[in-house]
């Protein structure tokens, strides 16, 4: 596994300099509210798939340019050691939140899906909030079991399981148990959200 850490922070304070945004506008845009959007910038908060998406549409950027996407070919092959990982973690704790995440597709341009290898970490999740972006998604789970939660519905998900979804519908995943899981997770971009 590799050590590259997004720092996706600075991209976002970056991307809101360049844009001239303030924090108002780009929560305006996203649906993030402006204390998310600060504690995601200061390093308290690391975003799930769903807010990035949000925040590449209120930018007007491909999801990749959170993970310093060259997206400059036509096809994408990302060894095992090559994976840009983001983890949820409280920095100033340097505690773990939730999951890491790995992009598989972030080489390959005016892409339709967002490829990741997830990693859930156990614990609390009651105090999650829900994701919802426009697009789908498929879970395929590699190892352990999640828990899913869509609108009213909640569902346990074991290894070899797999679930496809409306990505407007709230969303939570979280591990279930007490060992961490794997799961690929694809998520189609729709042609609302291709930036060329």
């Amino acid at each position: 596994m590799p050590d590259t850490d997004i720092k996706i922070g600075e991209r976002i304070k970056e991307l809101r300099r360049i844009r001239g945004m303030s924090a108002e506008d780009v929560s305006l845009k996203s649906g993030i509210p402006e204390s998310t959007l600060s504690g995601i910038e200061n390093h308290l908060i690391s975003p799930p798939l769903g807010n990035i998406i949000s925040l590449a549409n209120a930018f007007e950027v491909s999801v990749g340019e959170f993970f310093g996407d060259s997206a400059d070919s036509p096809f994408c092959i990302v060894r095992s050691d090559e994976r840009k990982t983001v983890s949820r973690f409280n920095s100033s704790e340097n505690t773990s939140c939730g999951y890491s995440y790995q992009s598989l597709g972030h080489k390959k341009k005016n892409r339709q899906m967002e490829p990741f290898l997830v990693t859930l970490a156990p614990g609390d999740a009651s105090n999650a909030e829900p994701n919802q972006h426009i697009g789908e998604e498929i879970i395929f789970v590699l190892e352990g079991k999640i828990k899913v939660r869509l609108a009213d519905h909640t569902d346990i998900l074991n290894s070899g399981d797999s679930i496809y979804y409306d990505s407007s519908l709230p969303h939570i995943l979280s591990c279930h148990g007490d060992q961490a899981a794997t799961i690929l997770a694809v998520i189609y971009a729709k042609e609302e959200m291709i930036i060329l």
